[in-house]
């Protein structure tokens, strides 16, 4: 956006929610000056007013693409909707997958997830409403409520099921995330790390932003879960009303956000898009919608997005993690980096060997 500055003085509201959040004065001398998306500095001063310029340290993350999850059919015969899976991920690396389970209609999710197994990924599931009850080949068995959060590191190889039940309204809702494990861990023990809703920390912002944070550090929380090869961000954002919020996430990473309740429009960083975002002149961009119920977000490169929330508020799933840029080799529930490994792992399930000596009960 280039602001031609006719006056002497010109007052204008920062496009970005940042430190600097007043208004600031642009003086004579600089008649000219390009505001592109990111954080602004001071660079100089004139008399009293300041000049503020794009800081390249900091930098809006552009919206890349929008997406709509799709109706899919998996397990047993449960209906859930997919927001990316099961082909060209590498602008979601290190993730593979997001369902999103959620479902009013128990006989359209009771038939489950049965004995199946999993190698060389990790699955996140994360349950709103109803409880899913699980088992696997270690002996391992228990129950995800609303609010839990279950990690599991499939590693080598594990079998296990996973059968959701609806709570007293019928309602099973939750998300299952995969995140893929690097070469080196691939054929590492398999794990779980269960986590109650009480041990999910909280954190509410001064304009009443609420985060969960059930993964990585946000606002001086840690989330419980820990030692995740990919080192992901996993934040349960809910934006009041009206709101616009600026959320920092490490330039370095992948990042995305999965909206579940109400709408909003996500501030991007190169101008007006035929996606439900809005450009950078926030005043005076009106986009044709917005991000709204089992919408995906892919943002690129940059250290912060800007969301505005509806009239209802917004909340979402937004989840980062560092890049492995490893070969993906995958079929069904089983990935590995060459399509060898990934035949031996299936001969192996023909041939009874797929579960090491330590995971079996």
């Amino acid at each position: 956006t280039v602001l031609e500055l006719g006056r002497p003085r010109k007052t204008m509201a920062c496009p970005t929610a940042n430190p600097i959040s007043r208004p600031f004065t642009i003086p004579m001398a600089y008649t000219r000056t390009q505001v592109q998306a990111g954080s602004l500095r001071r660079s100089a001063w004139v008399g009293s007013a300041a000049f503020y310029e794009v800081d390249s340290d900091m930098s809006l993350r552009p919206v890349k693409r929008l997406i709509k999850s799709k109706p899919t059919l998996e397990g047993a015969g449960v209906h859930l909707r997919r927001a990316f899976g099961f082909g060209n991920t590498s602008d979601f690396d290190p993730f593979l997958l997001l369902d999103d389970f959620r479902n009013d209609v128990p006989e359209d999710y009771l038939a489950g997830f049965p004995w199946h197994p999993h190698r060389g990924i990790e699955t996140i599931t994360y349950v709103l409403a109803g409880t899913v009850e699980h088992g696997d080949s270690m002996g391992n068995h228990g129950a995800i409520g609303a609010g839990d959060v279950q990690w599991m590191t499939a590693g080598s190889g594990i079998i296990h099921q996973e059968m959701p039940k609806g709570d007293p309204a019928g309602r099973m809702h939750g998300f299952q995330l995969w995140a893929n494990l690097p070469s080196a861990l691939k054929m590492t023990t398999p794990r779980y790390q269960e986590v109650k809703a009480a041990d999910v920390p909280e954190v509410t912002d001064d304009d009443g932003t609420h985060v969960r944070v059930v993964c990585g550090k946000f606002w001086g929380k840690a989330g419980p879960v820990d030692g995740i090869a990919a080192d992901p961000m996993y934040l349960d954002v809910s934006v009041a009303p009206g709101r616009r919020k600026t959320l920092p996430v490490e330039t370095t990473r992948h990042a995305f956000a999965y909206v579940f309740a109400g709408s909003g429009k996500f501030c991007n960083a190169s101008g007006p898009l035929a996606v439900p975002t809005e450009a950078v002149g926030w005043a005076d961009t009106a986009p044709p919608a917005e991000a709204d119920n089992r919408s995906l977000v892919l943002f690129d490169r940059g250290d912060e997005l800007t969301v505005q929330a509806g009239e209802d508020g917004i909340r979402f799933l937004l989840v980062s993690g560092q890049p492995l840029e490893e070969p993906v080799a995958w079929y069904g529930p089983i990935v590995m980096n060459t399509q060898e490994q990934l035949q031996q792992a299936f001969r192996e399930l023909r041939e009874g060997t797929f579960l090491q000596p330590e995971t079996r009960t």
